[in-house]
């Protein structure tokens, strides 16, 4: 970017005051100046991983851009005085920035999803953004980023294909740590987890309709689609963490203006 963008800390993690155009038109700057980084996209259970995990805090303060992915981030950092633009979600990253790629020649990688999903993904994505160059899929099996033969075949192929951006449709923290271990190998591309994000955009799993993503209701949606996977991850975690990041949040912004 040609100036740092405003920076808004919410429970010890900072994050980049930007939309998703700004994000979009970063990495594309970056990629002209062949320079690479990582995009992460900070959700509630992100930031709940890193008050508990410091080591994963630091993974997480390395990466070049983070963008607030989730409307409770929003509504925390209003409470505190210090507000976010908007919602930048990994889901909508992927379609926003294969559309950017398509115009401008980048080439696009898809890892990691369901079985199927990042090849259904990548014919949807070249239906809406023609043109686009998509330099590979790859879809290991679970357990993978544990195993020395399955990470050597994916570095060999990515060394191979020389992808622009990296989609990582992996669950937190997954896409973050692979990202770092992996990124010596593409020095100028870009790495962006997308969790379900794969899922999505090739219609495997159904995504909240954009009044509830406005109202910041979207875990309600997965919660409805995905019960046993989420049930403790919203209900036992998600909703008391959230809870305590605006109260957390106000209590910010009541003792600024005593000072």
């Amino acid at each position: 970017m040609p100036e740092a963008p405003p920076i808004v800390v919410l429970d010890g993690l900072g994050m980049h005051a930007i939309t998703q155009r700004e994000c979009v038109d970063a990495v594309l700057r970056a990629l002209a100046a062949g320079r690479g980084g990582r995009v992460l996209t900070v959700n509630l259970h992100l930031l709940r991983r890193c008050r508990r995990d410091p080591g994963y805090a630091a993974l997480c303060r390395r990466a070049d851009l983070i963008v607030a992915d989730g409307v409770p981030l929003l509504w925390a950092g209003r409470l505190q005085g210090t507000p976010l633009p908007e919602r930048v979600a990994g889901s909508d990253l992927i379609l926003s920035l294969c559309a950017a790629a398509a115009r401008s020649g980048r080439s696009i990688f898809l890892l990691g999803g369901a079985p199927g999903s990042a090849q259904a993904a990548a014919r949807v994505l070249r239906e809406r953004s023609p043109g686009l160059r998509i330099a590979g899929v790859a879809c290991p099996p679970p357990g993978f980023e544990t195993s020395e033969s399955e990470l050597r075949t994916l570095a060999d192929a990515l060394r191979a294909q020389r992808p622009d951006i990296v989609f990582l449709g992996l669950s937190a923290p997954k896409p973050d740590e692979l990202a770092e271990q992996l990124a010596h190998l593409l020095p100028a591309s870009w790495w962006i987890g997308v969790g379900v994000g794969l899922s999505f955009v090739a219609g495997a799993l159904p995504r909240a309709p954009a009044w509830m993503q406005r109202a910041g209701l979207e875990w309600l949606h997965r919660l409805w689609t995905e019960p046993r996977r989420l049930a403790r991850r919203y209900l036992l975690e998600g909703i008391p963490f959230a809870l305590g990041l605006l109260v957390r949040s106000a209590l910010r912004r009541r003792s600024r203006s005593r000072s």
